[in-house]
């Protein structure tokens, strides 16, 4: 590492070294849905729930299973009025990899989350078409968001012919899911299944309206569990190789037996139709979505004020832990449940309302039942040892800053002690030309050698040095010092920029 002052320079000539992974920050706190406090006298929806495990046995014909839940399955006819809207152009919409089910109001289109832009132009009236399950005898459906998004009429088609007005309740883009109800009583309700029982390999049924041909029938199986590929805030999708396409968004995804598993959300397509992947909403998460929605009309989600990464298995060495689970925190807000708690950055969460946590991702789901206000023990690993402390989630706020979700380190092996790295003291000027704010204390990167670990690790000037190796740096000269006769050759790093902050461990064991 290199100190560079206004009046003299300090070198020390290091070698280069191997990768290190750097990180995909999503600076800011965890948000999480949960569940309503005890004691509310709500809206509720009375639904049919099995949660018995599957009995995994052949089967001749899916045809009893189809009769059975055939009905339950509805076509959602949509109209959206002509309006000025905004020019679709979102990066994200345009990306071919990923096509919505749902003709004109897909995610990037007006008025869904990831539409762009502020120019107009003039849409002419648009019809589309997805589907919907219901969910309860007195005329609750479950659907898509993206489906109802923009809809200024909504009709639910009955495989009976029926086909009558819908309402929407209430909408989650968070979490893609929506609730919306017809006039009509004694309707042909789907059965919930437990979907924390499904395993990969578990066979299932794809239904729903694709292309607007008439409700249709795919068979496949699950594929994976627990992805997270579109980008939103609350994912935990079930993968499944049943043939899914447009108009298939919002249909129900079924077991052997014909219990609800998931709603069908999405595919992953270079083509634009169903290439083997496709994605639901596991019915568990549905469940507890809907009955907010019909409740509130909308989701609340809790607050616990961190930023996390997963563990690598640099960071386990690091942090001193036998396997590459848990949260690292990163960051803590101020004044925040997390700190009030008396969480530190540098703990790993391994428990969470005593539900293990495998990593960030695992923990924003797993406290998306957890309401506000309550309190919760959360057990930590700190310096070797294992503490538990209790937390009281707060209430995302109204407002909040950007930063929302987990910032979920990518994964590699890490390395050095920051050869090729320059760092300076932080000037008035510095603070300017990197906006940093006045509680920012530390030693400021200037240089980055090209070829050195600390690039590959994805330092970059501009950044602000924290920590290093659990030791705090107040200054440049904290940083030479803590760089020098190393006792090991990786180096872990705190450090802050305008995404926020995270450790960094770099490796150089290969560059002796």
């Amino acid at each position: 590492m290199t100190q560079n002052t206004d009046t003299h320079h300090r070198h020390h000539r290091r070698r280069s070294a191997a990768f290190i992974g750097g990180g995909l920050l999503a600076a800011g706190a965890l948000a999480f849905s949960v569940a309503f406090a005890a004691g509310e006298t709500k809206p509720s929806v009375s639904i049919n729930v099995d949660d018995k495990p599957l009995a995994r046995t052949a089967s001749d014909s899916y045809a009893p299973v189809i009769k059975q839940v055939a009905p339950s399955v509805v076509k959602v006819l949509v109209t959206e009025r002509a309006k000025n809207v905004p020019v679709q152009d979102n990066p994200f919409f345009n990306d071919p990899r990923f096509r919505e089910f749902f003709g004109p109001f897909g995610f990037g289109g007006p008025g869904g989350p990831f539409g762009g832009g502020g120019r107009m132009q003039r849409q002419p009236e648009q019809n589309g078409l997805g589907s919907g399950v219901v969910v309860s005898a007195d005329g609750y459906v479950v659907t898509n968001s993206h489906v109802v998004t923009g809809a200024d009429v909504i009709k639910v088609s009955f495989n009976d012919g029926r086909e009558l007005s819908a309402k929407v309740i209430g909408t989650d883009p968070k979490s893609d899911l929506a609730v919306i109800k017809v006039d009509a009583a004694d309707l042909p309700a789907i059965t919930f299944a437990d979907s924390d029982q499904l395993e990969v390999g578990d066979r299932v049924l794809a239904i729903g309206n694709p292309f607007g041909i008439g409700q249709t029938v795919t068979s496949g199986m699950v594929s994976g569990l627990g992805r997270a590929t579109l980008g939103l805030d609350y994912e935990d999708f079930i993968q499944t190789d049943a043939a899914i396409n447009p108009g298939n968004s919002g249909g129900a995804l079924v077991d052997v037996r014909g219990r609800l598993v998931g709603v069908n959300t999405a595919i992953l397509s270079r083509s634009g139709g169903f290439q083997g992947i496709g994605f639901a909403i596991p019915a568990n998460m549905t469940r507890s979505i809907m009955e907010q929605l019909v409740a509130h009309g909308k989701v609340t989600r809790g607050y616990i004020g961190v930023m996390v990464q997963n563990i690598t298995p640099a960071f386990a060495e690091q942090f001193n832990l036998d396997k590459t689970e848990g949260a690292l925190v990163s960051e803590i807000v101020g004044d925040g449940p997390a700190e009030k708690a008396g969480l530190k950055t540098g703990d790993v969460i391994t428990e969470f309302n005593k539900k293990p946590i495998k990593d960030g991702r695992t923990l924003k789901l797993t406290v998306a039942n957890v309401a506000p206000g309550q309190t919760v023990p959360v057990v930590v690993a700190r310096d070797g040892k294992s503490e538990t402390l209790e937390l009281k989630v707060g209430e995302l706020p109204r407002d909040p800053d950007d930063r929302e979700g987990p910032a979920v380190a990518g994964s590699g092996s890490n390395e050095g002690t920051l050869q090729g790295v320059g760092v300076s003291d932080l000037s008035s000027r510095a603070r300017r030309e990197f906006d940093i704010p006045a509680r920012i204390r530390g030693a400021l990167v200037t240089e980055v050698a090209p070829d050195s670990a600390a690039a590959e690790a994805g330092l970059q000037p501009g950044d602000v040095i924290l920590e290093i190796n659990r030791q705090p740096v107040q200054s440049s000269e904290d940083a030479v010092r803590l760089t020098e006769n190393p006792k090991s050759r990786k180096t872990l790093l705190l450090i802050w920029n305008q995404k926020g902050t995270r450790f960094v461990a770099v490796d150089e064991t290969g560059d002796r």
